[in-house]
């Protein structure tokens, strides 16, 4: 919120599509346990974050990239009371397995291995997608892209496990989350909705939590959340989005859409709203990086890539949006 320390901006570049790019700094923020389509690649630069996975906390400082894998539940929060300053590229499953295919040897789906991995050279790359794209560098933007999902894939990638629902309970469980994805505005009861499946209470709920690691209110939610986000993508007004995904109001969508997506819904379509007009007001010289080596290119130098957390003398201008769940 507004005066708490905590800014974030969230948005596109249209030259790098099927990727969103954060910039964030957050001190009391906490993220519920959530999902992306996307791939998440964050990149801290002070700080620490912790972060649920897997079925256990872990811990991201400053130099370290969180990676998590498309539709894996996790959390996120502080792990210091200054809490943690990041850049992230969210580029979709198929950019990841187009880089794959053409600069790895992994077989069938790419994805991550560990959650964590302690590497500044690709935190520094991160950081300098980000700062191309700002520029309205698409070369340098794409380029910069696929080097770290390269470099990443190769330290720490390999296929991903393909996810087998064997039993019984487990297609059960699939059988409920299509019936809330159809019913998303009005989801039954969880009662009434393990008596149409012929199931009880108790076993839909263990089974869901086993398949999608999270009961399926939590993921109900989340798919609103999700949802949202098309219809905030493709103009639809905040407030009408809330009621189109079965959000009470506005407000409810507000809080739930920032402990997920990390900004208001409203900063969020603003931003995709102000891409084109972001990048006519940009102007990049000509040999910003024409003139430096690939090597400086990579690693951060300049003061505005690395400012410290909240108490120094200087706000980078790119973390310009309040983080909270406030007026859109």
């Amino acid at each position: 919120m507004a005066g708490s320390g905590e800014l974030a901006r969230h948005w596109q570049y249209t030259e790098l599509p099927g990727v969103d790019l954060l910039r964030a700094r957050y001190i009391r923020k906490t993220f519920v346990r959530h999902t992306h389509e996307n791939f998440v690649i964050a990149a801290i630069a002070d700080g620490v974050e912790v972060f649920h996975h897997g079925g256990g906390d872990v811990s991201a400082g400053a130099g370290a990239l969180a990676l998590v894998n498309p539709d894996t539940p996790h959390t996120g929060r502080a792990g210091v009371p200054e809490g943690w300053r990041y850049g992230a590229v969210y580029p979709s499953p198929e950019v990841v397995a187009a880089i794959a295919a053409e600069t790895t040897s992994i077989r069938g789906t790419p994805g991550f291995i560990r959650p964590v991995l302690d590497d500044p050279y690709t935190v520094g790359l991160v950081h300098q997608i980000l700062r191309a794209a700002d520029e309205g560098n698409a070369l340098a933007a794409d380029t910069l892209l696929r080097v770290a999902v390269t470099r990443l894939l190769r330290l720490n990638g390999g296929p991903m496990p393909q996810r087998v629902v064997p039993t019984a309970g487990g297609l059960v469980a699939a059988r409920a989350r299509a019936v809330l994805e159809e019913r998303m505005a009005e989801p039954p009861t969880l009662e009434r909705l393990a008596g149409d499946l012929g199931t009880s209470p108790f076993a839909l709920l263990r089974a869901f939590r086993s398949v999608y690691g999270m009961p399926p209110h939590a993921w109900l939610t989340d798919a609103r959340v999700r949802q949202a986000r098309r219809l905030l993508d493709a103009g639809t007004a905040p407030a009408e989005a809330a009621v189109a995904v079965g959000f009470t109001d506005q407000p409810h969508l507000n809080r739930h859409f920032a402990r997920i997506v990390g900004v208001p819904p409203g900063a969020y379509q603003r931003e995709r709203k102000n891409v084109q007009d972001a990048e006519r007001r940009l102007l990049v010289p000509s040999d910003t990086w024409q003139n430096r080596s690939l090597q400086k290119t990579y690693v951060p130098k300049r003061e505005e890539d690395w400012t410290p957390m909240p108490g120094a003398s200087r706000t980078p201008p790119s973390y310009g949006t309040p983080s909270g769940s406030g007026s859109p």
